[in-house]
């Protein structure tokens, strides 16, 4: 495999080796890679994952013929505990996924997830979906995932739109040496997409613009175009079904060289962000009628792809979407419904056998969530603070 500079510029972030960093054309294919392997050498069986997500960081585990199983989260981290984890856990579980939602990651709480998942024998994926280069870390500065997943996708912290990096623990070798050896030779010999979704991915912007200005055409077109192969959309209806479009891809050029300058920015990025973040904890840290979860509170702010807040109930939550809208903040309603934007057949998700006693903070996230911008000015994140403030009284 050729080096990508995309990989180079990963390891050097997070400290680690650049032979154990592999690019993909999108995450959520690289992870269902981890889940081939995963199935066989291993066998039928079970992923312990959240419902508090979106349904593509729940596709690898059913297009790879694995059961998805959901624990319920904690409040303050929006994440899976190992407390709500350990009854799920049984000699069927294959793996167990971390997700750092909105980029809060946890030390703490993810070592204590990896070290329940590694007791049963599972795999730990770890979802950086929303915190690309960044991983948790337990007491010895050590990464606590065996197989860390990192999105330069859409509505990621990257500008990029398309893209993705898998990395392999080199601890996997001694853990489970033959899912380590599958999936690194899968991964590494990934081809590069064709013509068609090169074209794609690089018209993506431009096409976004047009569709925007046509209005109600516009998304008529958008559907028509990605119906024929003509434009990618975020999510896929065979996404929203338990699926996934294509076969893996690693990156071609123009995405590495992409990807490694965004990659290259990320201190500003991420400085930039942190500003908003502590902003918003100071104007609405303690707002009446508004919740902050207490992990995007906790310790020095961190640089999140999304603030979350938690209204009174669903009505209050969509009240301050729209205030923060009007004020020049895209608001966002991450994750109402549970597997955003909602799935269209729940059986291929496991969730017609389901028992919603297991997931009740899950159930009461979903229904009061709603999440703020934070690659916004100053100025405009304060007029944002203003309007929800106001709307929240």
């Amino acid at each position: 495999m050729a080096a990508h500079a995309s990989c180079r510029a990963l390891a050097h972030r997070t400290g680690t080796s650049e032979q154990d960093w592999f690019p993909v054309f999108k995450a959520r294919y690289g992870m269902r890679l981890a889940f081939d392997a995963l199935r066989r050498i291993v066998g039928d069986g079970e992923v312990a994952t959240q419902l508090f997500t979106c349904c593509t960081a729940v596709d690898p585990i059913t297009a790879a013929g694995l059961t998805p199983r959901y624990a319920d989260i904690d409040a303050g981290t929006l994440s899976v505990t190992a407390a709500s984890l350990r009854p799920l856990l049984s000699d069927a579980t294959r793996a167990v996924v971390v997700q750092h939602t909105f980029g809060m990651v946890d030390d703490g709480s993810s070592a204590a997830v990896a070290a329940a998942a590694h007791a049963a024998g599972a795999l730990v994926v770890e979802d950086c979906a929303h915190c690309v280069g960044r991983v948790a870390r337990d007491g010895d500065g050590m990464s606590v995932a065996d197989v860390s997943v990192h999105s330069f996708g859409v509505e990621k912290m990257l500008p990029t739109r398309f893209g993705g990096a898998i990395w392999v623990n080199p601890r996997l070798r001694d853990r489970m040496p033959q899912v380590d050896q599958t999936l690194r030779a899968a991964l590494a010999g990934l081809p590069e997409p064709g013509v068609r979704l090169g074209m794609v991915t690089r018209t993506y912007v431009n096409q976004n613009r047009v569709f925007s200005r046509l209005g109600a055409l516009g998304a008529r077109i958008r559907h028509a175009c990605a119906a024929a192969g003509l434009y990618e959309p975020a999510i896929a209806p065979e996404e929203m079904a338990g699926g996934l479009r294509y076969p893996a891809y690693a990156m071609n050029a123009w995405m590495d060289r992409k990807a490694a300058a965004a990659i290259g920015a990320l201190d500003a990025n991420e400085e930039s962000r942190r500003r908003i973040v502590a902003l918003y904890r100071r104007r609405l840290g303690a707002a009446r009628g508004i919740e902050v979860p207490g992990g995007a509170m906790a310790g020095p702010a961190q640089p999140l792809l999304r603030f979350p807040l938690l209204a009174a109930d669903t009505a209050a939550a969509d009240r301050l979407i729209h205030a923060a809208r009007a004020a020049g903040g895209y608001a966002e309603a991450w994750y109402r419904p549970e597997l955003f934007p909602g799935v269209t057949d729940p059986a291929a998700y496991g969730l017609d056998r389901l028992d919603r006693a297991t997931v009740v903070v899950s159930d009461e996230m979903v229904s009061r969530s709603l999440c703020l911008p934070t690659e916004l000015g100053e100025d405009r994140a304060h007029a944002v603070c203003d309007a929800v403030c106001e709307a929240a009284c």
